[in-house]
């Protein structure tokens, strides 16, 4: 499995910037509509491209990696944590189950990251700058913690945890694929991003069946462990990012701008109202 490449997104994200830089100076119907949509595509590539390329710089460390991770283990069994080698026995016996685990592992959080910060676009375009500095924020956290690198369970034989992507397939890294750095476990932007991504359903969406989307978030963290790509300690750091993102992105966002002139004091306070209501809900 290859993604885009960070040189590409680079150049796209190059020619997103310089399509906003154009039409901020247009008072065109086409330009006034277009510029949101190459303002977020721009930030959203950087982010991209800032985690495919930040992988290569904790290639060449294999034994600071591997020592961290059995530090991890270690920590985990004196913390009475369940082993990550008993949780992959529930399902290691099942080779279609496992097939289509590492299928999930290797394809979904991408796509689905971006379907939400699509819909949330389109469709809640109110709540979509909060979740996307979530997004932002944890992301930039994830990859300062990954230039320390740490080996995946899978990568420690005297664990006794299988390589799922390699014994049964499919692998994420088999072939080279660019950026995919297989030391880069402490966390896991999986969880951190299936997190949001569940919580931003729940936040936005009105729809009855909305708290189905927490199950994202779980299938995505008992997925990470037991295809042995991850600790649990990885999704729990994941967690923990999540939530201060949260608590910074709620009070960046709580002091709301000035109404407009012109609007009533009544309209005013419900206009507070309202977004005193929101920031209770920030994600």
């Amino acid at each position: 499995m290859q993604w885009l490449p960070w040189q590409d997104a680079a150049e796209m994200a190059g020619a997103t910037a310089v399509t906003w830089t154009v039409t901020r100076r247009s008072v065109r119907t086409w330009a006034r509509a277009l510029r949101p949509w190459v303002k977020e595509l721009t930030l959203i590539l950087v982010l991209y491209g800032m985690w495919q390329f930040a992988g290569r710089w904790s290639l060449g460390r294999a034994s600071a990696a591997l020592a961290r991770g059995r530090s991890i283990w270690d920590l985990e069994r004196s913390l009475h944590l369940p082993s990550e080698r008993a949780a992959q026995e529930l399902v290691i016996h099942h080779r279609t189950l496992v097939h289509w685990l590492n299928e999930y592992y290797a394809v979904v959080h991408v796509p689905a990251l971006g379907v939400c910060l699509i819909w949330l676009f389109i469709r809640h375009r109110d709540r979509y700058p909060r979740v996307r500095t979530v997004v932002a924020l944890v992301t930039g956290a994830s990859l300062l913690i990954q230039l320390f690198p740490v080996a995946p369970p899978r990568l420690l034989p005297h664990l006794g945890i299988v390589d799922t992507g390699t014994v049964i397939g499919p692998s994420v890294y088999s072939g080279g694929a660019p950026g995919l750095d297989q030391l880069s476990a402490m966390p896991s932007l999986h969880v951190g991003w299936a997190l949001i991504i569940g919580a931003s359903v729940v936040w936005a969406s009105t729809s009855r069946w909305r708290w189905l989307a927490l199950a994202y978030p779980v299938l995505t963290f008992f997925t990470v462990v037991v295809t042995g790509n991850h600790y649990w300690a990885d999704g729990i750091v994941a967690a923990a990012l999540c939530g201060t993102a949260t608590l910074i992105t709620r009070r960046a966002y709580r002091n709301p701008p000035a109404p407009p002139a012109g609007l009533d004091r009544g309209a005013a306070r419900t206009q507070d109202a309202e977004e005193q209501r929101d920031s209770l809900l920030t994600i």
